[in-house]
């Protein structure tokens, strides 16, 4: 020991001399996770670990839940894909797993996400754009077709209309000749982490908890080859979160799952072997691996202390991960290819036992079969020319990944902690205590990214002159819903409707009662051909449809902004404006459409608001008319679009022609988010007044937003002054 803390001695005046300074301070990195990154680690770092003697597939798992790992099977290799039509999907599923994909992960349409048959009104700027659209157990068959779902295993993203996209993916299979003890694969399912970030539920928290524990307990009972539930915290850092956020609130809402499901009077250790997790992996490269390794052991040991399983696989986390989507950029989109080899090479590396890689031109629209050929390429070459797969957990023993393992898990306890003495994630997440969390460090992050504190290629720093254009896979919404709308006529011509009507009565019987159970009910009603919407709709009769209060954090992006003097800028705009309008510039933040990402138009708020701005938020899912009702009742000067899901083309020229019809076209639209750099003429010619993609400073989307908005007064003003002396 003594000769250790020595040559540490010897090392710190080495580095001392070496950097001409007094002390080492400047080298330590502080993390948005609070944790400090040393310059050096050394065996001092990792002398009071307890788990470095743990090996794979023992207690507390932490090296891995396999004992061997890659060496015995290597990870699953998944493309998440789903787009348009179910036809033109399984065109291109059928396409990837020829060329070496393993799995299926299934994109959905929002609408679909949402409950809404494609015929709905509330969806025609949505129907196709970000998923497959699934109205009907036939759209199912499509999907499938030619798809031995006895040998594929199946991943579907699906929360809000999961009972009917379930039930129709049982029912393909059914119809496909599969009885169902044979699909194998899993359904995401994660209600809670929606109500914190991506808002795709439908009903409230308490009945869509009773909705999990009923598809937890059919499974477990009738599909011994299907995981129960996926539970997701990529999207909570997808929406912002810090990595040690993204672990304890994944980990605190599979403990909340077993918590529902036990209530329900399952046996723990009949589905906890069952319930598997999903993470992002991000470009931090080395505390990405750490989380993996700490999510393991929390898990082990938490459900352990609460439920005392006595099934050891019920202490067994099993993994799938994704590449991070907030880490692509629209800017030199190339650099995304390195980005998802790195975050790849991260989770194999913290021992994923599924992966799926995103394609370089996600954050731009769809991936494109040249783009997801990159991406399949991507674990291929990882598994078969790396050496990986030959040893297990090969960061084990690192000083560096063991120390931060530690930390992770100990401030990861910290806040699982705070969440049980709540009373669990349920109560949590009714409180908004993790959304409020998240929406704090998103806002902490793009402040940091925006000042430059932290670097991103292509975007704050090393910006090409001129930038790659890229194929763009767009999607003919119109011609899309059309489609499914001729579909959906035939399916309803045809069936029989007596039958469908009395599937749906017990359906809302079942709710009402608490009775029974939702998915094989719900099984019934697809066999019978009753549609995603109109199941959708008997339980909403029962349960309502959800919605919350947006609110908006303040006082954080301003604190966190290190370069000052771009507020400037701001600030001068800011004093212009009120010179013209006597007040200060008043935005309506809208969201329209299905698209329940949020983090964009929340980050946005309050950073506008911390910069002067008066900011109205409006609710999640709007139409275009509701948006402008509440913009002019607010007596706004601005309305700011977010847009994500690709659905602008449609609604934000149907809002600009609301503003028109009821008189309010001094109203100036701006509008951000992912939106292709094609699709920009379009959206001006419709009227929008500046478009800000991803990447964009906040400071620079503020001063123009605002002197935009005096050039609009000033045209008024004159417009005004000019009709009154004629």
């Amino acid at each position: 020991m003594v000769e250790k803390k020595s040559n540490l001695e010897n090392w710190k005046i080495n580095a001392l001399k070496e950097l001409k300074k007094k002390n080492l301070d400047g080298l330590i990195i502080e993390t948005p996770e609070g944790i400090s990154i040393k310059p050096l680690y050394t065996a001092l770092d990792i002398e009071n670990i307890n788990h470095l003697d743990s090996l794979p597939g023992e207690e507390p798992f932490l090296r891995g839940p396999k004992a061997t790992m890659y060496t015995g099977r290597p990870w699953t290799i998944r493309q998440y894909a789903g787009f348009s039509t179910a036809l033109e999907s399984n065109q291109f599923y059928k396409k990837n797993l020829a060329s070496g994909q393993k799995g299926l992960s299934v994109a959905f349409d929002l609408a679909t996400h949402r409950g809404y048959d494609s015929d709905h009104e509330r969806v025609r700027g949505d129907v196709g754009k970000a998923g497959v659209a699934i109205d009907s157990v036939e759209d199912m068959k499509i999907l499938f077709d030619g798809i031995p779902l006895d040998q594929m295993s199946v991943s579907m993203t699906m929360n809000g209309a999961v009972l009917p996209v379930l039930a129709g993916y049982i029912v393909a299979g059914e119809e496909q000749g599969v009885s169902i003890e044979k699909l194998s694969g899993t359904i995401q399912n994660d209600i809670l982490k929606e109500f914190m970030v991506r808002n795709t539920y439908i009903y409230p928290p308490e009945p869509s908890m009773r909705i999990v524990s009923d598809i937890i307990g059919f499974t477990s009972k009738k599909m011994p080859k299907f995981n129960s539930i996926s539970i997701s915290g990529y999207h909570m850092q997808e929406a912002g979160a810090s990595l040690v956020q993204e672990l304890a609130f994944t980990i605190a809402d599979g403990l909340e799952y077993i918590r529902a499901a036990s209530k329900r009077g399952l046996l723990v250790d009949d589905f906890a072997p069952r319930l598997s997790f999903f993470f992002a992996i991000g470009m931090n490269f080395f505390m990405e691996a750490a989380k993996l390794r700490a999510a393991r052991y929390l898990w082990s040991i938490w459900t352990k202390k609460l439920f005392n399983c006595q099934n050891i696989k019920s202490q067994m986390l099993r993994t799938h991960c994704q590449t991070s989507g907030a880490s692509l950029q629209e800017q030199d989109p190339y650099n995304n290819i390195i980005r998802t080899t790195v975050e790849a090479l991260a989770a194999t590396l913290g021992g994923a036992q599924s992966l799926h890689t995103n394609s370089f031109d996600e954050a731009i629209g769809l991936p494109t079969p040249f783009s997801a050929k990159i991406a399949r390429n991507t674990q291929l070459i990882l598994q078969n020319e790396t050496g990986i797969t030959d040893t297990i957990d090969p960061l084990a023993g690192s000083y560096y990944v063991e120390s931060i393992t530690k930390e992770m898990i100990e401030k990861a306890n910290e806040l699982i902690e705070k969440i049980e003495e709540m009373g669990g994630m349920t109560v949590a997440v009714i409180k908004g205590y993790p959304k409020a969390e998240i929406e704090k460090s998103a806002t902490k992050r793009q402040a940091r990214v925006d000042s430059g504190e932290q670097i991103i290629v292509g975007v704050n720093k090393f910006q090409s002159e001129s930038q790659d254009k890229i194929e763009v896979l767009d999607i003919d919404n119109n011609a899309v819903r059309e489609e499914q709308i001729n579909k959906l006529t035939n399916i309803k011509n045809t069936r029989n409707n007596k039958l469908v009507q009395q599937a749906l009565d017990n359906i809302k019987d079942a709710a009402k009662n608490n009775s029974g159970n939702l998915l094989d009910l719900s099984i019934i009603a697809m066999r019978e051909r009753a549609t995603v919407g109109e199941l959708s709709y008997a339980l909403e009769q029962v349960y309502g449809r959800y919605g919350v209060k947006q609110e908006i954090v303040k006082n954080i992006y301003k604190e966190t902004y290190l370069k000052k003097e771009d507020f400037i800028k701001v600030e001068d705009a800011l004093s212009k404006f009120k010179d013209i309008a006597g007040v200060n510039p008043k935005i309506f933040m809208a969201k329209i459409g299905q698209d329940g990402h949020d983090r964009g138009a929340k980050v946005i708020a309050s950073a506008f608001i911390d910069f002067g701005f008066d900011v109205e938020i409006g609710t999640l899912f709007q139409t275009p008319s509701e948006a402008v009702d509440m913009a002019i009742s607010y007596g706004v000067h601005i309305i700011g679009i977010s847009s994500l899901a690709a659905g602008h083309k449609t609604l934000i020229p149907e809002l600009i022609n609301e503003l028109k019809k009821r008189g309010a076209d001094d109203i100036l639209v701006v509008c951000g988010g992912v939106i292709p750099a094609q699709d920009y003429n379009f959206l001006y010619d419709a009227g929008v007044a500046a478009i800000f993609g991803p990447g964009t400073a906040i400071p620079d989307a503020a001063s123009t937003t605002i002197n935009k908005a005096s050039e609009q007064l000033m045209r008024m003003h004159n417009y005004r002054k000019s009709r009154t002396n004629n």
